[in-house]
């Protein structure tokens, strides 16, 4: 591995990522770094969790006139969470160099921003629509002066239909600039994107083949719709995920599977499109502390998110195509660390779980859902586990009394039991099966609609999947 002192950078730069804890460049920031830092454009293939922030503000940040208070580089990401992430560690690695970075993003008070923006920050890391506003309809933000753009995620901001606003805000950078582009994927109208805007690029980062990440164990178990919930509830407690995701396909399922967990006494939250804005920064911040150990997720909400730590995600409903496949389970398994991807599939779903497996070239493998005895007995380990970090970490000495009192009067084998019975928050009322409501009857093709983020629905992948697989 390459360490950042081979890499030509400035003592601010390696004091500030020494500060940061790295030590060594990862594969992408090894090949990204040194071909920006000599000023060519570049492709790189990479997904969340791969270091690809530090790949491109490093050079950035290293390129940019720290005693000039122009806007000198910007960074364009799909969601107002990704950007807030972003600009952080900007903020971080250009510390030493006092370079400063501003987040932009729709559902903040303008006036905030614009105030932000009177205080010259020389990188703006921004969502399409928003920076598209301040600089069209507000005229708040100038990109005369820009060296560096930066497209973040890219295949994600075409599937959430922000690629026209892409594109208006690349014909307002300088003809001279230098542009990265990063992204898990690098379909068509990515390349055609590239080849419009971007001079001579270089492409580095992960071939196809190693796309699902190789730190990820995963596995699915074949199940029918109305057993989906009893069977991700074993799981749980068989599995003891640290903090996991589930995905689901809808809002309404969001909501109705995180009501339904927290019955059964799980710490689950649910993140979808509808939320406001203080809530989804509530749920997130409650996820990251580990108050939250269970996050359940639409697509499109969870997009951007960078949260380590995630050892488990349960894909409850399957995605509809090979690239949401990856991108969900690339939230885990993360900076070397091992990970868990779980998907569930019904009896006619097996035919696009095969399709994921032939498009990502990894045998997914199949595994007999535990039974009820099994998650019992994982419940109970749980239990024992966590009463045994109290007793062992925690000053216990003001309940000593009562309990010699309770002990004098019942035995120690009933008091543990009824203690284990009351931590596990059971219900004697809970039933054996509980079922989500089945998603709406899918409508003619001609009929559906596009989502509010300009993405075609799930329901419209599968319908087209099907009928391919028809023909």
């Amino acid at each position: 591995m390459t360490t950042f002192q081979e890499l030509s950078l400035s003592n601010a730069t390696l004091k500030a990522l020494a500060g940061m804890g790295f030590e060594e460049a990862t594969p992408i920031q090894e090949q990204a770094i040194p071909a920006a830092l000599a000023g060519k454009d570049v492709i790189g293939q990479a997904q969340t969790g791969t270091g690809k922030t530090a790949a491109f503000g490093i050079p950035m940040i290293e390129n940019i006139d720290a005693g000039s208070g122009d806007i000198q580089g910007i960074v364009i990401t799909p969601t107002r969470e990704l950007a807030v992430q972003v600009a952080e560690e900007l903020n971080r690695i250009g510390e030493f160099r006092g370079i400063h970075t501003l987040p932009i993003y729709g559902g903040q008070d303008i006036k905030r921003q614009i105030n932000g923006l009177k205080r010259r920050p020389q990188i703006i890391v921004g969502t399409p629509g928003r920076l598209v506003d301040h600089m069209m309809r507000r005229k708040t933000i100038s990109l005369k002066n820009i060296r560096t753009v930066v497209l973040d995620e890219a295949d994600e901001m075409l599937d959430m239909g922000f690629i026209e606003d892409i594109e208006e805000i690349l014909k307002r950078t300088p003809e001279g600039r230098q542009t990265l582009l990063f992204s898990a994927t690098i379909p068509a109208p990515i390349r055609k994107l590239a080849e419009r805007f971007m001079k001579d690029p270089q492409t580095i980062g992960i071939k196809s083949k190693s796309m699902t990440v190789s730190g990820t164990e995963q596995a699915y178990y074949e199940v029918p719709e109305k057993h989906k919930f009893e069977v991700l509830c074993r799981l749980l407690d068989v599995q003891l995920p640290a903090l996991a995701i589930v995905f689901v396909r809808t809002k309404r399922r969001v909501d109705e599977l995180t009501k339904a967990l927290g019955e059964r006494g799980y710490p689950a939250e649910g993140i979808h499109g509808d939320l406001a804005q203080s809530k989804r920064d509530s749920v997130m911040r409650g996820f990251k502390e580990g108050t939250t150990e269970v996050l359940v997720a639409t697509d499109v909400a969870a997009r951007g998110l960078d949260i380590s730590g995630v050892t488990h995600v349960y894909n409850l409903d399957i995605p509809q195509d090979p690239d949401s496949y990856v991108h969900r389970i690339g939230r885990t398994g993360r900076a070397g660390k091992k990970g868990t991807a779980i998907t569930f599939v019904t009896p006619r779903e097996m035919g696009l779980l095969r399709f994921i497996e032939k498009i990502t070239r990894h045998s997914i493998e199949r595994r007999p859902i535990p039974s009820a005895a099994e998650a019992f007995e994982g419940k109970q380990q749980a239990l024992v586990e966590s009463l045994l970090s109290v007793a062992g970490g925690s000053d216990i000495s003001k309940y000593r009394g009562v309990a010699q009192d309770l002990l004098d009067m019942n035995d120690s084998v009933t008091l543990l039991s009824a203690a284990l019975k009351m931590l596990s928050k059971e219900r004697d009322n809970v039933p054996e099966t509980v079922e989500l409501t089945e998603d709406r009857p899918m409508r003619p093709r001609n009929e559906r609609r596009r989502e509010s983020t300009g993405r075609r629905d799930s329901g419209q992948r599968d319908y087209e999947f099907r009928k391919r697989r028809s023909r």
